[in-house]
């Protein structure tokens, strides 16, 4: 019974592989949904190769973007036009954000990285009063619920893969660069500290081993 799902996952490893997708950009759309129309500065903690970035863009009237690596910072800028008001920095999350305020501050993919309940502190001290902050996170699993949610997302994550990579000569180049962590929180960690920090804020487990987080500050 052991040998089985070991088997398994190899088999999907070599699957994700030879059709990669990139499983934080399925959340850029949802991202968006939760925005104003028009805002004015907006921050992208982690920007990677600067999709969100770009996307954010194309309602305000600056976007600054943050990534720790140099290297998808440089390959971000290249991906940027001229005329688009996107600047990108190298910085470390919590000690070096350019100065605020931000009328929206997104994190994807990140924030299992630094210290949680700290970051969101930092992140709400660079928060314009009426201001939108929009996390999507990765949780450890530790419920039942958590695992049925994740044994789901097997197959919806296959279908994914081959639908985005259909017709795909090559895959697309790799949005970040860094090397990924294991979440250390629980969804239900999360929520707690969460909630103390930012009262009010939005919660909600995902598809994908994701949550997501959405915090109005007023």
């Amino acid at each position: 019974m052991t040998t089985l799902p070991r088997r398994m996952f190899r088999a999907l490893d070599r699957f994700h592989a030879a059709h990669p997708w990139d499983h934080n950009a399925h959340y850029h759309g949802w991202i968006m949904r939760q925005l104003p129309r028009r805002f004015a500065r907006a921050l992208d903690v982690g920007a990677g190769s600067g999709d969100l970035a770009r996307l954010l863009a194309s309602r305000a009237t600056s976007v600054q973007g943050l990534d720790a690596d140099p290297t998808i910072v440089v390959r971000a800028r290249e991906l940027t036009a001229l005329a688009v008001p996107v600047r990108f920095t190298v910085g470390d999350a919590m000690t070096e954000i350019p100065p605020g305020p931000y009328d929206v501050i997104t994190c994807v993919a990140i924030i299992h990285h630094l210290p949680f309940s700290d970051a969101l502190t930092h992140l709400r001290r660079h928060l314009a009063p009426g201001g939108t902050l929009v996390v999507v996170g990765v949780a450890r699993a530790q419920s039942r619920g958590d695992r049925l949610l994740g044994a789901a997302a097997i197959p919806m994550n296959v279908a994914m893969a081959w639908v985005k990579n259909k017709g795909r000569k090559a895959p697309r180049p790799a949005s970040m660069t860094a090397a990924t962590r294991p979440a250390a929180m629980s969804f239900a960690d999360i929520v707690r500290d969460a909630h103390r920090i930012l009262p009010g804020c939005r919660l909600r487990r995902r598809l994908f081993w994701r949550y997501t987080l959405v915090w109005h500050h007023s």
